[in-house]
């Protein structure tokens, strides 16, 4: 398959470009580095590999034929859609308008990279896909929480009106190499101040939860989810659900730090539980997570030690 990554210069982005080609798929790159980084993907140039340098709230246009559109351009964590709120809500519905534009215009399947955080501060526990959420919309969050939940809307009607084949994974907490040190998410946070010997900073009590995904198992059910005939969404994240300060007790242990645990106040709006029911992801798409948390953990620290 010949397939177009928005945000292909990210975290994610990049994995699952690397793994895409891995699987002998030919992948065209598209990232404005607003968030994004080249050196995630310096390593897959001289492969089946094009990168395009490009806003993609504005016009996409890509040579020749087309098989998969997957969107993953987007601010992701808190700092950056705290510190880039227009954008991330362009991106949102601009970028998300001109993606299904592509994949319409080439009669490509489509996937949208949406979040957990369409479900806002749950008041379902764990989440199913079947639940619309407790999203403020004005709040500090909302500019990522809605232009996620549009992004899916306008997927949908791409969808129903104009027959393209579009899907929609809802991803929970991912971790893994290539995350930015201070992107302001649990783990690469909890790294960075471990692994330099500085207080770890627990935003909170500590006990609201999270269910962490390795990266590697999250790219495998966007595959699968690709390459099957589902449309409605489907979470994928690891259903292991543990508290924020276990993570950072573990953490801690794992790097051998002296490092102590701080207590700040929780920013508004923040979840105070996560955890995905998968129970469609394992029936529709046989898949569920396979790495261990600290195995996922050990993996990722190889990569921050080489950072810090």
């Amino acid at each position: 398959m010949r397939i177009v990554i928005t945000g292909a210069a990210g975290f994610i982005g990049s994995h699952l470009s690397e793994t895409l080609l891995d699987r002998g798929h030919s992948v065209i790159g598209i990232d404005n580095l607003l968030t994004g980084d080249t050196a995630n993907i310096s390593h897959l140039f001289g492969r089946d590999f094009v990168f395009i340098k490009h806003d993609v709230t504005n016009f996409i246009h890509v040579e020749g034929p087309v098989d998969a559109v997957l969107h993953w351009a987007s601010p992701a964590s808190p700092i950056d859609y705290l510190e880039l709120p227009i954008p991330t809500l362009k991106v949102g519905a601009l970028g998300t308008h001109k993606a299904l534009g592509l994949a319409k215009a080439k009669k490509a399947r489509f996937v949208l990279a949406s979040t957990s955080e369409v479900y806002g501060d749950p008041l379902e526990h764990p989440q199913k896909e079947t639940y619309w959420g407790n999203v403020n919309p004005i709040g500090p969050r909302g500019v990522y929480d809605e232009a996620k939940r549009f992004a899916e809307a306008m997927t949908t009607a791409y969808r129903r009106f104009h027959g393209v084949d579009a899907k929609i994974v809802r991803i929970f907490n991912t971790y893994g190499p290539r995350m930015r040190l201070r992107d302001g998410r649990a783990v690469p946070a909890f790294m960075s101040q471990a692994l330099e010997g500085t207080d770890v900073t627990i935003f909170g009590n500590g006990r609201q939860t999270r269910s962490f995904c390795y990266v590697s198992d999250l790219v495998d059910g966007i595959i699968r989810l690709m390459e099957s005939s589902e449309n409605d969404p489907i979470n994928i994240g690891n259903p292991q659900e543990m508290t924020i300060e276990d993570i950072a007790r573990m953490i801690i242990k794992l790097t051998g730090s002296k490092s102590q645990i701080v207590y700040r106040p929780l920013p508004e709006d923040d979840p105070k539980v996560r955890q995905p029911d998968i129970t469609r992801a394992r029936t529709l798409l046989k898949w569920e997570p396979k790495i261990s948390l600290e195995e996922g953990l050990t993996r990722t620290l190889e990569y921050f030690r080489t950072k810090v």
